[in-house]
């Protein structure tokens, strides 16, 4: 008896040891990386697409630390990061801590206060064709960002 549960114990540690813990793979992807906001999706047709006409103004950039440094139009904030990958590493899902931003006021039309309350609501993320697919939570809508060239 005593060789089977060592046998059964033995068995089942390098089956944990197989299991890789629960990890931040989405930030391996997305770390070290920065983006421009190109468009705002609205899932209400109403609404539509709101095109950003200087893509610079509203940038992302995500560290390996797992802080998140904005330029939010005339505006700049900071949060944390989480992202962990599902499946192929392209999609996962993504949260934000809450944002510290300055509360300059920008001339119109005043996206760096939306963008910052968007960003409070990312749920997910989707990497397609270079571009990073922000989802918000509950069909709120997608913040559509292409690579940052510095």
């Amino acid at each position: 008896m005593t060789i089977k549960l060592f046998a059964a114990i033995a068995v089942a540690a390098l089956l944990a040891a197989c299991v890789s813990a629960p990890t931040q793979s989405g930030a391996t992807t997305l770390a070290g990386t920065a983006w421009a906001l190109h468009a705002i999706q609205s899932m209400d047709d109403a609404q539509g697409t709101t095109r950003i006409a200087d893509p610079t103004r509203f940038t992302l950039q995500l560290g390996a630390d797992g802080r998140a440094a904005m330029q939010l139009d005339c505006n700049r904030g900071t949060a944390s990061w989480k992202a962990t990958a599902a499946g192929d590493g392209t999609t996962g899902s993504m949260e934000f801590g809450p944002i510290a931003a300055t509360r300059a006021l920008c001339p119109p039309p005043h996206l760096d206060e939306r963008v910052a309350r968007d960003l409070g609501y990312v749920r997910g993320y989707l990497l397609k064709d270079g571009k990073l697919y922000l989802s918000l939570m509950a069909d709120g809508g997608i913040l559509e960002w292409r690579p940052l060239r510095q």
